[in-house]
């Protein structure tokens, strides 16, 4: 059954549970690097928000053999478990002195988003480039994002400048950069701790980049004085290999790299291993400790 059936059923099905006591929607929604998703919506009447809930991984795995009904039975527990019980008061958006310290950036890539750049505000990095946000916490809808769109800055009156000088006081103060080895990230990542020997050690020499939520943790690379920082504990200038949106990985130049081989690495690694949606870039980047620059290699 494909997406857009599958997605047809579910909203059917979802209002005869409910008996038209509720809306029920489905719509398109454009992620990262113009993937689309199906979204399904059920909009109470009391309420002015409704998560989105997302289709694809529930279309997965009826395609493997999970009924019908338990699809169905886990999104209705999703609606219950995450639709606010209150009205959310959005009124604070319109006042740029209230969201002003909460204005931060992530990084995508600038191939593949065109279609999202004719709305947003954003300013070219290499090539990719850093947009806008609003980092939402409350105690209603928990920890979110808004996306600052070319309207929002209009509003508000604010120049793409504005934004950026407040993103990079925003961003590393809210979500500070995390610099562990490769080792620490597979070990906590398997749940195990494992004695490795210096030999053993030697043989994942990369170093992972990211924040403390794990979340849009590529941007890290543009806070302030963060490569300058790097290439001192490394003591070397140091290739920069876009591993997704969320972190980047750090290899210290030895001069036993191939970069045409880890170019090749990233582009397999990209097509194979990471969701469309959190591809960052398929380019090879390295930052030079002396100039204090950084530039794409490949």
């Amino acid at each position: 059954m494909e997406i857009n059936e599958f997605a047809q059923k579910v909203r059917r099905a979802v209002e005869k549970e409910f008996r038209g006591a509720y809306r029920v929607e489905l719509k398109e929604v454009r992620k990262n690097n113009g993937v689309l998703l199906h979204g399904l919506l059920i909009l109470p009447a009391e309420s002015n928000v409704a998560p989105t809930i997302y289709l694809e991984s529930f279309h997965a795995a009826y395609e493997d053999g999970v009924t019908f009904r338990e699809v169905l039975d886990r999104i209705l527990e999703i609606f219950r478990e995450e639709t606010p019980r209150e009205n959310i008061d959005m009124n604070f958006f319109k006042s740029f002195e209230k969201v002003r310290d909460r204005i931060c950036y992530r990084l995508i890539g600038r191939r593949g988003n065109e279609e999202l750049l004719r709305h947003i505000p954003y300013v070219e990095f290499l090539d990719l480039v850093v947009c806008f946000y609003y980092a939402y916490s409350g105690s209603m809808l928990g920890e979110g994002t808004i996306l600052i769109h070319n309207s929002h800055m209009e509003h508000w009156n604010v120049r793409i400048k504005d934004l950026m000088n407040l993103a990079q006081e925003n961003t590393p103060r809210l979500f500070p950069g995390r610099l562990t080895s490769m080792r620490e990230v597979l070990e906590e990542m398997l749940g195990i701790h494992e004695d490795f020997s210096a030999g053993q050690d030697a043989d994942i020499p990369l170093t992972v980049l990211t924040n403390v939520r794990r979340t849009h943790g590529a941007a890290c690379i543009l806070y302030p004085g963060m490569l300058e920082k790097i290439g001192e504990l490394k003591k070397s200038s140091f290739y920069i290999i876009p591993s997704s949106i969320h972190e980047i990985l750090i290899l210290e130049k030895t001069g036993t790299e191939v970069p045409e081989e880890m170019k090749s690495m990233i582009h397999e690694v990209n097509g194979q291993h990471v969701a469309a949606e959190e591809v960052l870039s398929d380019s090879l980047y390295y930052y030079d400790r002396m100039t204090k620059t950084v530039k794409i290699i490949l």
